[in-house]
């Protein structure tokens, strides 16, 4: 008889008996405030997925042995839900993040499950939360889906049991409201991610061992770390997010964005594809080409060096995109154009234009989910 499916209609609501009042956006910090309620689905070898069920933010209790505490089989998503001008909540492009939920499952042997019954689920979590969801323009409510394995018992082996569990944050803008460009520290004595590895999965074991590097990187002044892969120093990703940078050849005139190619050692993310996508539809094709290929530190510094730098950015779900400064790279420190204000260049404030007007309502896409 085939596992059972997580199956949306049999949801149950346990609605909090103590609420709290909705938050206001003031002295808000990024991740640090929950909302009253959480999602819980459980799964069980031979059984398939149990009855969902929201309930009241609580503690989970887990077998000190747990698989997911023991052996970090575990694994996240980072989605947002917005309030745009009509008090309407919009969720944007979910079933990518379903898709790589999926994807990242199935590389630590965890169950995969139906995107789109999820989906429903987190839509009534969200509803359910709606008084949490602020309505400033930069403010959002974050949810984290989140799959752990449960089973206990030492050794390395697939989970006969595991847990899905979507809390959510109301949030603040990651880097505040006024854009600031961040410096980088570019390194390649550490590796976020590695051929062969996991690096294209979101797994709570690829980011803790980075946290170390940032630490140390913070001290001397950066606010993010360029990790570079391989003999040739190329760029991978920056912090946890994807990096972009923009060339401009002084030859041809022709410009150029370029981003690293899915290779297994980054994250397909939602915000890289759609900054993709937007640019190949909105930028003049006749001037722009939009690449994903292999650019090394050394490229960069050649090209800084005959001033065919334009811009350079990280983008992911949390900050939208982050415009970049400057890169050091062994006491070299390569200047990155920004506006005269030190916020953005022209290209990195459209993209973020483009997408927020999605993400908030401004423009109508098949890529915003109206709940």
């Amino acid at each position: 008889m085939p596992e059972l499916g997580i199956d949306s209609s049999k949801l149950t609501i346990e609605k909090t008996k103590l609420p709290k009042s909705s938050l206001p956006t003031k002295g808000l910090v990024y991740g640090q405030n929950f909302t009253d309620h959480m999602l819980i689905i459980e799964w069980e070898e031979g059984y398939g997925w149990k009855n969902p069920e929201i309930k009241p933010y609580s503690n989970i209790s887990l077998d000190p042995s747990c698989c997911a505490l023991q052996y970090s089989f575990e694994l996240f998503e980072g989605m947002k839900a917005y309030k745009d001008s009509n008090d309407s909540i919009r969720l944007f492009r979910p079933e990518l993040n379903m898709k790589r939920m999926n994807e990242s499952a199935a590389r630590i042997c965890l169950p995969n499950f139906d995107g789109n019954e999820l989906i429903k689920l987190i839509i009534k979590l969200v509803k359910l939360e709606k008084d949490f969801i602020p309505k400033d323009f930069g403010y959002s409510l974050y949810l984290r889906p989140t799959m752990i394995g449960t089973s206990g018992g030492l050794g390395p082996k697939p989970p006969k049991s595991a847990m899905i569990y979507v809390i959510c944050s109301p949030s603040s803008p990651y880097y505040g409201l006024k854009i600031k460009p961040v410096k980088l520290e570019a390194i390649d004595y550490a590796s976020r991610a590695w051929p062969g590895g996991s690096g294209n999965s979101k797994l709570g074991g690829n980011y803790s061992p980075c946290v170390l590097y940032q630490r140390e990187s913070a001290k001397r002044g950066f606010e993010q770390i360029l990790w570079l892969n391989g003999e040739d120093n190329h760029i991978s990703e920056v912090g946890s997010m994807n990096f972009f940078i923009a060339f401009k050849d002084n030859k041809s005139g022709k410009c150029e964005l370029v981003t690293a190619g899915l290779d297994g050692t980054i994250l397909d993310g939602v915000i890289r594809r759609s900054i993709l996508e937007l640019t190949k539809e909105k930028l003049d094709k006749e001037k722009w080409d939009i690449v994903e290929r292999v650019c090394t530190i050394q490229e960069i510094i050649e090209r800084s060096e005959k001033q065919e730098v334009l811009e350079a950015f990280g983008c992911g779900t949390s900050a939208i995109v982050t415009p970049v400064e400057g890169i050091e790279y062994h006491g070299k420190y390569i200047i990155i154009p920004t506006d005269l204000n030190n916020e953005c260049g022209p290209l990195t404030r459209n993209i973020t234009k483009w997408i927020t007007d999605i993400q908030y309502g401004n423009v109508e896409s098949n890529w915003s989910v109206v709940v």
